[in-house]
């Protein structure tokens, strides 16, 4: 699926619809951050239930999305060039979101112990990067001989075979209602709330880092090329925290792996506030992303082990669309207000800093609330 993802965006970074630079003017991208979160208005209310409750479990959505990619992707195809596009590709997004959500959901079929979910939501995240990669290389190659039309013919093939990959799906039936007919409220435990808020304040931070550097960079006169390096590096630091969170998984607890999210932007936030400088600002958005990363990862592990298996669609889709609109937020601050360079860098780490101890506090409230076996005599 990430595959033809990848040639997804490469078709359509030559059409009109990106035709959107961080020297556009301010409502532009603001309008951009409005688009990126609409298909999770959609993915929340709608599809999160539709995919606990339909016949067939999340398998069978699985595969009924990679058919509906590939309607969608023969339709860009056909019309890549004309205002068509726009609605056809917040399809494709809401598509995409509801497989991410999906996938999470299936992850605790597949795996033999809860110590597993960490890596195996390590490796799903490693192959979805690496995958990717790979086919960014063909679609780039397409694009410039051919052009949209052909790279896009390229991820119809991608879909079909991720189509076919998904027939070899654990089976699943999961459907869920009450006696009467309606649909079973979310009762979710004190812990999984707490690690959602965390994972909340760490996508804040990566939306607001992304578009604070852009800016700052730019305001500097260091140019796109700086710009680059820091995109560049974060996507390294999502990759490095895929790579790494199994191995710290053996070593801590989930709780713990979010505590030590959260103290490492605070540290390096500090740190790069006090020294500034491009550098440090690159070195700042790498950790902050690998931070994301080993949390999200210890998150879906947490969701995965406590939240009712048979609302876990609903779950994921809940808070994928806070998440997203916790991205959101952070992002518009600085689209909004000309924050100084070292001040930003400040508010990460301050913020981060905060989230600590929030998060501990919360875990030990959760701690000692919880009742103690009583032993026997």
């Amino acid at each position: 699926m990430m595959g033809a993802e990848a040639s997804m965006v490469v078709a359509l970074a030559d059409s009109f619809f990106f035709d959107v630079d961080l020297d556009a003017a301010r409502s532009r991208i603001l309008l951009f951050l409005l688009v990126s979160f609409a298909p999770f208005v959609v993915l929340a209310p709608l599809i999160g239930p539709v995919i606990d409750r339909i016949r067939g479990g999340r398998r069978f959505v699985v595969q009924l999305v990679a058919v509906a990619r590939i309607v969608v992707q023969l339709l860009m195809m056909r019309y890549v060039d004309q205002l068509a596009l726009f609605p056809l590709v917040f399809v494709a997004l809401v598509l995409q979101k509801t497989y991410v959500v999906s996938k999470s959901a299936l992850v605790p079929s597949v795996v033999r112990s809860e110590r597993e979910l960490v890596e195996a939501n390590s490796k799903l995240g490693l192959i979805a990067g690496v995958t990717g990669a790979v086919a960014v290389v063909p679609a780039g190659l397409l694009q410039i001989v051919f052009g949209a039309t052909a790279t896009l013919g390229y991820g119809v093939v991608l879909f079909g075979i991720a189509l076919v990959a998904a027939t070899k799906l654990p089976r699943e039936v999961v459907i869920v209602s009450t006696s009467d007919g309606r649909r079973t409220p979310l009762d979710l435990p004190a812990p999984l709330m707490a690690a959602a808020d965390a994972m909340l304040l760490l996508r804040v931070c990566v939306g607001f880092l992304l578009f604070h550097l852009a800016f700052w960079l730019r305001g500097e006169g260091y140019g796109a090329v700086w710009f680059g390096a820091a995109v560049a590096v974060s996507t390294a630091g999502v990759m490095l925290g895929n790579a790494v969170a199994p191995r710290v998984r053996r070593a801590m607890r989930e709780e713990t792996m979010i505590v030590s999210a959260l103290a490492l932007p605070a540290a390096v936030g500090l740190a790069t506030a006090v020294f500034g400088g491009p550098v440090a600002g690159i070195a700042l958005a790498g950790s902050v992303n690998f931070s994301a990363a080993i949390c999200r990862l210890a998150f879906e592990s947490i969701v995965q082990r406590d939240a009712p298996g048979v609302n876990r669609g609903q779950v994921f889709a809940r808070y994928e669309t806070r998440f997203q609109f916790g991205w959101v937020v952070g992002a518009t601050v600085p689209v909004m207000l000309a924050v100084p360079g070292e001040l930003g860098f400040a508010l990460i780490g301050l913020v981060a800093v905060g989230g600590v101890w929030w998060y501990r506090t919360a875990v030990n409230r959760t701690a000692r609330r919880r009742p103690r076996p009583v032993s026997g005599r």
